[in-house]
Protein backbone atom coordinates (compact mmCIF):
# COMPACT_ATOMS: atom_id res chain seq x y z
CA UNK A 1 0.00 0.00 0.00
CA UNK A 2 1.74 3.17 -1.13
CA UNK A 3 1.64 6.01 2.12
CA UNK A 4 -0.30 9.58 1.63
CA UNK A 5 1.73 11.65 3.75
CA UNK A 6 -0.52 14.48 5.32
CA UNK A 7 1.37 14.83 8.26
CA UNK A 8 4.28 17.13 7.58
CA UNK A 9 3.60 19.73 10.71
CA UNK A 10 4.39 16.85 12.46
CA UNK A 11 7.57 15.93 10.49
CA UNK A 12 8.54 15.63 6.71
CA UNK A 13 10.61 13.71 4.64
CA UNK A 14 14.47 14.49 3.86
CA UNK A 15 14.63 15.74 0.75
CA UNK A 16 16.61 13.47 -1.34
CA UNK A 17 19.14 16.79 -2.21
CA UNK A 18 19.60 16.87 1.53
CA UNK A 19 20.35 13.34 2.22
CA UNK A 20 22.97 13.31 -0.85
CA UNK A 21 24.85 16.36 0.81
CA UNK A 22 25.15 14.58 4.76
CA UNK A 23 25.86 11.25 2.83
CA UNK A 24 29.84 11.65 2.72
CA UNK A 25 29.87 12.95 6.36
CA UNK A 26 29.04 9.31 8.00
CA UNK A 27 32.11 7.49 6.93
CA UNK A 28 34.05 9.48 4.65
CA UNK A 29 34.37 13.10 6.28
CA UNK A 30 33.95 11.96 9.85
CA UNK A 31 36.27 14.65 11.46
CA UNK A 32 35.80 16.74 14.63
CA UNK A 33 35.29 20.51 12.97
CA UNK A 34 36.80 21.67 16.09
CA UNK A 35 40.66 19.93 15.60
CA UNK A 36 43.46 21.61 14.19
CA UNK A 37 44.35 19.11 10.74
CA UNK A 38 42.73 19.88 7.63
CA UNK A 39 40.97 16.85 7.39
CA UNK A 40 38.69 18.43 10.29
CA UNK A 41 39.18 21.75 9.48
CA UNK A 42 37.23 20.77 5.61
CA UNK A 43 34.03 19.68 8.45
CA UNK A 44 34.27 23.01 10.13
CA UNK A 45 33.71 24.97 6.71
CA UNK A 46 30.55 22.94 6.19
CA UNK A 47 29.27 24.03 8.55
CA UNK A 48 30.04 27.71 8.47
CA UNK A 49 28.50 27.17 4.85
CA UNK A 50 25.33 25.63 6.38
CA UNK A 51 25.08 28.66 8.78
CA UNK A 52 25.20 30.88 5.47
CA UNK A 53 22.47 29.32 3.71
CA UNK A 54 20.36 29.10 7.02
CA UNK A 55 20.76 32.68 6.96
CA UNK A 56 19.95 33.56 3.84
CA UNK A 57 16.80 31.62 4.40
CA UNK A 58 15.73 34.27 7.60
CA UNK A 59 17.46 37.15 6.26
CA UNK A 60 19.62 37.35 9.46
CA UNK A 61 23.50 37.74 9.98
CA UNK A 62 25.50 34.12 10.23
CA UNK A 63 26.80 35.14 13.46
CA UNK A 64 23.27 35.17 14.64
CA UNK A 65 22.55 31.19 14.23
CA UNK A 66 23.34 28.99 16.81
CA UNK A 67 22.71 25.28 15.76
CA UNK A 68 21.01 23.21 18.37
CA UNK A 69 19.68 19.90 19.06
CA UNK A 70 16.18 20.64 18.22
CA UNK A 71 13.42 22.94 18.14
CA UNK A 72 12.28 22.09 21.68
CA UNK A 73 16.23 23.05 23.35
CA UNK A 74 15.85 26.23 21.08
CA UNK A 75 12.47 26.95 22.72
CA UNK A 76 14.00 26.13 26.14
CA UNK A 77 17.79 28.49 25.31
CA UNK A 78 15.85 31.50 24.35
CA UNK A 79 13.36 31.41 27.55
CA UNK A 80 15.77 30.17 30.17
CA UNK A 81 18.84 32.01 28.21
CA UNK A 82 17.12 35.37 28.22
CA UNK A 83 15.32 35.41 31.95
CA UNK A 84 18.99 34.32 32.91
CA UNK A 85 20.01 37.40 31.46
CA UNK A 86 17.68 39.88 33.47
CA UNK A 87 17.08 38.45 36.97
CA UNK A 88 15.85 41.51 38.11
CA UNK A 89 12.33 41.02 36.10
CA UNK A 90 10.20 38.61 36.89
CA UNK A 91 7.22 38.22 34.30
CA UNK A 92 6.90 36.11 31.23
CA UNK A 93 4.04 36.61 29.10
CA UNK A 94 2.92 33.91 26.55
CA UNK A 95 0.13 32.47 24.82
CA UNK A 96 -2.72 29.62 25.95
CA UNK A 97 -2.36 28.24 22.70
CA UNK A 98 1.51 27.41 22.39
CA UNK A 99 3.72 24.42 21.58
CA UNK A 100 4.48 22.45 24.32
CA UNK A 101 7.75 22.96 24.44
CA UNK A 102 7.11 26.70 24.91
CA UNK A 103 3.83 25.94 27.26
CA UNK A 104 5.69 23.65 29.98
CA UNK A 105 8.67 25.51 30.42
CA UNK A 106 6.51 28.51 30.80
CA UNK A 107 4.33 26.82 33.91
CA UNK A 108 7.51 25.15 35.09
CA UNK A 109 8.59 28.70 35.81
CA UNK A 110 5.43 29.64 37.80
CA UNK A 111 6.98 27.22 40.49
CA UNK A 112 10.14 29.05 40.89
CA UNK A 113 8.16 32.55 41.53
CA UNK A 114 7.62 33.82 37.86
CA UNK A 115 4.79 35.80 36.85
CA UNK A 116 3.64 34.23 33.80
CA UNK A 117 0.28 35.51 31.63
CA UNK A 118 -0.95 32.92 29.31
CA UNK A 119 -3.07 35.14 26.76
CA UNK A 120 -6.65 33.97 25.32
CA UNK A 121 -7.07 33.96 21.35
CA UNK A 122 -10.91 34.36 20.22
CA UNK A 123 -12.73 31.59 18.18
CA UNK A 124 -10.91 32.41 15.09
CA UNK A 125 -7.26 31.66 16.78
CA UNK A 126 -6.66 35.69 16.79
CA UNK A 127 -5.00 37.50 19.88
CA UNK A 128 -6.10 40.53 21.53
CA UNK A 129 -3.15 43.10 21.06
CA UNK A 130 -4.66 45.78 22.95
CA UNK A 131 -4.80 43.36 25.67
CA UNK A 132 -1.30 42.42 25.03
CA UNK A 133 0.36 45.90 25.12
CA UNK A 134 -1.70 46.35 28.22
CA UNK A 135 -0.07 43.75 29.75
CA UNK A 136 3.69 44.68 28.99
CA UNK A 137 4.92 46.28 31.78
CA UNK A 138 8.27 47.55 33.37
CA UNK A 139 8.66 43.93 35.16
CA UNK A 140 8.10 42.05 31.89
CA UNK A 141 11.14 40.25 31.08
CA UNK A 142 10.26 37.80 28.06
CA UNK A 143 7.42 37.87 25.58
CA UNK A 144 7.15 34.76 23.88
CA UNK A 145 4.20 33.67 21.62
CA UNK A 146 4.81 31.41 18.56
CA UNK A 147 5.19 32.37 15.00
CA UNK A 148 2.44 30.20 13.57
CA UNK A 149 0.11 27.91 15.14
CA UNK A 150 1.08 24.08 14.70
CA UNK A 151 -2.24 22.82 14.47
CA UNK A 152 -4.68 24.97 12.88
CA UNK A 153 -2.03 27.11 11.09
CA UNK A 154 -2.64 30.35 12.23
CA UNK A 155 -0.57 32.77 11.74
CA UNK A 156 0.22 35.59 14.42
CA UNK A 157 1.50 39.30 13.88
CA UNK A 158 4.44 38.72 15.05
CA UNK A 159 6.20 41.64 13.63
CA UNK A 160 4.18 44.01 15.51
CA UNK A 161 4.21 41.80 18.69
CA UNK A 162 8.00 42.23 18.09
CA UNK A 163 7.91 45.91 17.81
CA UNK A 164 5.26 46.55 21.13
CA UNK A 165 8.22 44.23 23.05
CA UNK A 166 10.85 46.00 22.23
CA UNK A 167 8.93 49.69 23.01
CA UNK A 168 8.43 48.39 26.45
CA UNK A 169 12.12 47.31 26.49
CA UNK A 170 10.86 43.48 26.38
CA UNK A 171 13.02 40.62 24.92
CA UNK A 172 10.67 39.21 22.19
CA UNK A 173 11.09 34.97 21.21
CA UNK A 174 9.05 33.49 18.95
CA UNK A 175 8.54 29.62 18.00
CA UNK A 176 9.05 30.03 14.43
CA UNK A 177 9.20 25.99 13.94
CA UNK A 178 5.95 25.63 11.99
CA UNK A 179 6.88 29.14 9.51
CA UNK A 180 10.18 28.58 8.61
CA UNK A 181 10.27 27.42 4.95
CA UNK A 182 6.20 27.81 4.03
CA UNK A 183 6.08 32.18 4.74
CA UNK A 184 8.97 34.54 3.51
CA UNK A 185 11.11 35.91 6.36
CA UNK A 186 13.67 38.80 6.90
CA UNK A 187 14.87 39.47 10.64
CA UNK A 188 17.28 42.09 9.52
CA UNK A 189 13.99 43.98 9.43
CA UNK A 190 12.20 42.75 12.31
CA UNK A 191 12.68 43.37 16.12
CA UNK A 192 12.03 40.03 16.72
CA UNK A 193 15.08 39.27 19.42
CA UNK A 194 14.85 35.37 19.38
CA UNK A 195 13.98 32.68 16.86
CA UNK A 196 13.74 29.07 17.13
CA UNK A 197 12.94 26.36 14.36
CA UNK A 198 13.39 22.72 13.60
CA UNK A 199 15.52 21.21 11.32
CA UNK A 200 12.91 18.30 10.71
CA UNK A 201 9.79 20.65 10.16
CA UNK A 202 11.52 21.72 6.40
CA UNK A 203 13.27 18.70 5.15
CA UNK A 204 16.21 18.41 7.21
CA UNK A 205 16.88 15.41 9.48
CA UNK A 206 15.66 14.97 13.18
CA UNK A 207 17.71 15.80 15.97
CA UNK A 208 18.97 19.67 14.64
CA UNK A 209 17.64 22.78 15.02
CA UNK A 210 18.66 26.51 15.15
CA UNK A 211 18.44 29.47 17.60
CA UNK A 212 18.33 33.12 15.77
CA UNK A 213 19.88 35.51 18.44
CA UNK A 214 20.00 39.26 17.48
CA UNK A 215 23.34 41.15 17.81
CA UNK A 216 23.30 42.48 20.85
CA UNK A 217 20.49 40.16 22.78
CA UNK A 218 21.44 39.05 26.21
CA UNK A 219 21.72 35.09 26.40
CA UNK A 220 22.62 33.28 29.04
CA UNK A 221 24.10 29.48 27.54
CA UNK A 222 21.83 27.11 28.00
CA UNK A 223 24.61 23.76 27.53
CA UNK A 224 28.31 25.13 28.85
CA UNK A 225 31.57 23.09 28.25
CA UNK A 226 33.09 23.70 24.70
CA UNK A 227 33.41 26.85 22.92
CA UNK A 228 31.41 25.26 20.04
CA UNK A 229 28.58 27.58 18.54
CA UNK A 230 30.85 31.04 20.02
CA UNK A 231 30.49 29.95 23.49
CA UNK A 232 26.70 29.73 22.98
CA UNK A 233 26.37 26.29 22.97
CA UNK A 234 28.71 23.81 23.89
CA UNK A 235 29.00 19.97 22.44
CA UNK A 236 30.63 18.61 19.72
CA UNK A 237 28.59 19.13 16.61
CA UNK A 238 26.22 17.19 14.86
CA UNK A 239 27.72 18.05 11.38
CA UNK A 240 25.86 15.33 9.57
CA UNK A 241 22.14 17.26 11.08
CA UNK A 242 23.76 20.95 10.77
CA UNK A 243 24.85 20.09 6.85
CA UNK A 244 21.59 18.88 6.02
CA UNK A 245 19.64 21.79 7.81
CA UNK A 246 21.80 23.98 5.60
CA UNK A 247 21.19 22.50 2.33
CA UNK A 248 17.24 22.31 3.34
CA UNK A 249 17.10 26.18 4.32
CA UNK A 250 18.85 26.84 0.93
CA UNK A 251 16.03 24.36 -1.01
CA UNK A 252 12.62 25.79 1.25
CA UNK A 253 14.03 29.91 0.00
CA UNK A 254 13.96 28.13 -3.39
CA UNK A 255 10.42 26.88 -3.02
CA UNK A 256 8.71 29.27 -0.92
CA UNK A 257 6.74 30.48 -3.90
CA UNK A 258 5.78 26.84 -4.91
CA UNK A 259 4.22 26.41 -1.06
CA UNK A 260 2.33 29.38 -1.24
CA UNK A 261 0.96 28.84 -4.83
CA UNK A 262 0.75 24.85 -5.66
CA UNK A 263 0.87 23.42 -1.87
CA UNK A 264 -1.66 25.72 -0.84
CA UNK A 265 -4.30 25.10 -4.14
CA UNK A 266 -4.03 21.81 -3.16
CA UNK A 267 -4.85 22.25 0.23
CA UNK A 268 -7.74 24.35 -0.57
CA UNK A 269 -8.96 21.81 -2.72
CA UNK A 270 -9.00 19.10 -0.01
CA UNK A 271 -10.57 21.52 2.52
CA UNK A 272 -13.21 22.91 0.92
CA UNK A 273 -14.33 19.34 -0.60
CA UNK A 274 -14.19 18.14 3.30
CA UNK A 275 -16.48 20.78 3.92
CA UNK A 276 -18.67 20.21 1.23
CA UNK A 277 -18.70 16.61 1.44
CA UNK A 278 -18.57 15.74 4.82
CA UNK A 279 -21.75 16.89 7.23
CA UNK A 280 -21.76 18.80 10.48
CA UNK A 281 -18.03 19.63 10.38
CA UNK A 282 -16.35 22.88 10.67
CA UNK A 283 -13.07 24.69 9.67
CA UNK A 284 -10.73 25.60 12.73
CA UNK A 285 -9.16 28.77 12.38
CA UNK A 286 -9.61 31.45 9.99
CA UNK A 287 -9.02 31.47 6.01
CA UNK A 288 -7.05 33.98 6.41
CA UNK A 289 -3.50 34.53 8.04
CA UNK A 290 -2.72 30.82 7.89
CA UNK A 291 0.28 28.92 6.72
CA UNK A 292 -0.10 27.83 3.42
CA UNK A 293 -0.17 24.22 3.84
CA UNK A 294 -2.09 23.47 7.37
CA UNK A 295 -6.33 22.53 7.57
CA UNK A 296 -7.90 21.38 11.02
CA UNK A 297 -11.32 20.24 10.19
CA UNK A 298 -13.58 18.77 13.12
CA UNK A 299 -16.57 16.49 12.55
CA UNK A 300 -18.92 16.68 15.24
CA UNK A 301 -20.11 13.03 16.88
CA UNK A 302 -16.86 11.38 16.37
CA UNK A 303 -13.85 10.14 17.79
CA UNK A 304 -10.64 11.89 15.60
CA UNK A 305 -8.82 8.95 16.59
CA UNK A 306 -11.21 6.95 14.87
CA UNK A 307 -10.88 8.62 11.89
CA UNK A 308 -7.16 8.44 11.78
CA UNK A 309 -7.30 4.80 12.23
CA UNK A 310 -10.08 4.61 9.27
CA UNK A 311 -7.68 6.57 7.60
CA UNK A 312 -4.37 4.62 7.77
CA UNK A 313 -6.15 1.23 6.87
CA UNK A 314 -6.45 2.77 3.21
CA UNK A 315 -2.43 4.52 4.09
CA UNK A 316 -3.55 8.30 5.04
CA UNK A 317 -1.09 10.34 7.28
CA UNK A 318 -2.65 12.72 9.41
CA UNK A 319 -2.87 13.90 12.99
CA UNK A 320 -5.72 15.30 15.48
CA UNK A 321 -3.02 17.77 16.87
CA UNK A 322 0.30 17.89 17.78
CA UNK A 323 2.74 15.30 17.60
CA UNK A 324 3.77 16.04 20.77
CA UNK A 325 0.18 15.38 22.16
CA UNK A 326 -0.74 12.57 20.73
CA UNK A 327 -2.01 9.69 23.20
CA UNK A 328 -3.70 11.63 25.51
CA UNK A 329 -7.44 11.59 25.86
CA UNK A 330 -8.13 15.47 26.32
CA UNK A 331 -8.98 17.18 23.87
CA UNK A 332 -6.65 19.88 22.01
CA UNK A 333 -5.69 22.93 24.50
CA UNK A 334 -5.15 24.72 21.31
CA UNK A 335 -8.99 24.22 20.09
CA UNK A 336 -10.20 24.38 24.08
CA UNK A 337 -8.53 27.94 23.80
CA UNK A 338 -10.38 28.84 21.34
CA UNK A 339 -13.59 27.95 22.41
CA UNK A 340 -14.23 24.87 19.81
CA UNK A 341 -17.45 22.86 21.16
CA UNK A 342 -16.23 19.92 23.39
CA UNK A 343 -18.17 17.41 20.51
CA UNK A 344 -16.35 18.71 17.35
CA UNK A 345 -12.97 19.08 19.66
CA UNK A 346 -12.98 15.55 19.99
CA UNK A 347 -13.08 14.51 16.22
CA UNK A 348 -10.64 17.40 14.62
CA UNK A 349 -8.11 16.38 12.28
CA UNK A 350 -5.26 18.09 11.13
CA UNK A 351 -3.54 17.29 7.36
CA UNK A 352 -0.58 18.93 6.53
CA UNK A 353 0.56 18.60 3.44
CA UNK A 354 4.01 19.51 1.69
CA UNK A 355 5.49 20.37 -1.63
CA UNK A 356 5.95 16.57 -2.23
CA UNK A 357 2.15 16.31 -1.64
CA UNK A 358 0.06 15.35 -5.43
CA UNK A 359 -3.27 16.33 -6.59
CA UNK A 360 -3.61 12.16 -7.29
CA UNK A 361 -3.28 11.54 -3.18
CA UNK A 362 -6.03 14.81 -2.53
CA UNK A 363 -8.57 13.39 -4.62
CA UNK A 364 -7.78 9.88 -3.49
CA UNK A 365 -8.50 11.21 0.37
CA UNK A 366 -11.45 13.21 -0.72
CA UNK A 367 -13.06 10.36 -2.32
CA UNK A 368 -12.55 7.94 0.74
CA UNK A 369 -13.33 10.70 3.27
CA UNK A 370 -16.88 11.24 3.35
CA UNK A 371 -17.81 7.16 3.46
CA UNK A 372 -15.26 7.30 6.92
CA UNK A 373 -17.39 9.78 8.49
CA UNK A 374 -20.49 8.27 7.85
CA UNK A 375 -19.53 4.71 9.03
CA UNK A 376 -18.09 5.89 12.22
CA UNK A 377 -21.35 7.76 12.23
CA UNK A 378 -23.51 5.47 12.31
CA UNK A 379 -21.85 3.67 15.08
CA UNK A 380 -21.68 7.20 17.42
CA UNK A 381 -24.36 7.18 20.53
CA UNK A 382 -24.23 10.94 19.85
CA UNK A 383 -25.78 10.82 16.91
CA UNK A 384 -29.69 10.30 16.26
CA UNK A 385 -30.86 7.08 14.39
Amino acid sequence: METIYFDNNATTKVAEEVLEEIKPLFCDLYGNPSSMHTFGGQIGRRISRAREQAAALLGCDPSEIVFTGCGTESDNTAIKGALAAVPNKRKVITTRVEHPAVLTVCRELENRGYRVLELGVNRQGRLDLAELEEQIDDDTALVTIMYANNETGMVFPIERIAELARSKGSVFHTDAVQAVGKIPLNLARSDIDLLSLSGHKLHAPKGVGILYVRKGTRLSPFMLGGHQEAGRRAGTENVPGIVGLGKACELAAANLEEENSKVKILRDKLENALLEKCPDCRLNGDTEDRLPNTCNVSFEYIEGEAILLMLDKYGICASSGSACTSGSLEPSHVLRAMGVPFTAAHGSIRFSLSRYSTEEEVDYTIEKMPAIVNQLRELSPFVAK
